[in-house]
């Protein structure tokens, strides 16, 4: 796999799912769903500056680890005898607060389409545990407002784009056949040809960088937070 490598920051929220059996006596379907807010990686577009990619700052938040969706069959008949009813009725709650830090990063990179601003600014975060956090950084926090530079120095930031293969039309080992669209039907030219399509398998780069968030030991920084 082809991997190019650079220094930057960021987040990402995987799923992992589990289901639970539904249970005879109430008909009910239990899916519990994984967040893992901590994985200290996510995606960003591959157009993307990733040089203009910096830390902006840090703050305590609390994060939801599990997301439960319980499907009723009760619940979900009454909805569809109601005309006005949503088709899509499972409950959705979110489980398992946990404190953690949040590490904010802004880029550069292209506007959305549907932004009639032409915004080319975006931020992202990742999150951390408190014990994944160095002690001199939380005790810095805890005092007040802390610098982007300070914890900017905890921080190491990696990313990666990977390569991926795809199934295209291989134009070498294929066969087209000339012809002309006539009331609606493709009529070949030479009623003999037959029209016939190969395929291999190709690399592409990936269209979004993968960011890599890790701390950091900064000696620079553990003596500028103690000041």
């Amino acid at each position: 796999m082809l991997r190019t490598q650079y220094f930057l920051t960021a987040t990402c929220f995987a799923a992992a799912w589990a289901v639970t059996p539904a249970a005879a006596a109430d008909h009910q379907t239990k899916v519990s769903e994984d967040l893992q807010p901590f994985t200290h990686v996510t995606s960003i577009p591959a157009d993307a500056n990733t040089s203009s990619i910096r830390i902006e700052g840090m703050k305590a938040v609390s994060v939801t680890t599990t997301r439960r969706f319980v499907n009723d069959a009760g619940h979900c008949n009454e909805l569809s005898r109601d005309p006005g009813g949503s088709a899509y009725c499972p409950q959705l709650t979110d489980e398992s607060l946990v404190s953690a830090y949040e590490i904010t990063f802004s880029y550069r990179g292209q506007p959305m389409a549907s932004d009639e601003h032409a915004n080319t600014y975006f931020t992202s975060s990742v999150y951390f545990r408190p014990d994944e956090i160095d002690p001199g950084l939380r005790n810095t926090f805890s005092m007040g407002k802390i610098s982007r530079a300070v914890v900017a120095e905890f921080f190491h930031i990696s990313i990666s784009r990977d390569t991926l293969r795809r199934v295209a039309v291989d134009p070498a080992n294929s066969v087209y056949c000339e012809g002309n669209y006539v009331d609606g039907n493709w009529l070949y030219s030479n009623p003999k040809c037959k029209h016939r399509l190969a395929y291999m398998e190709v690399n592409r780069l990936s269209p979004y960088i993968t960011v890599r968030v890790d701390t950091a030991l900064s000696r620079s920084g553990i003596a500028t937070a103690e000041k």
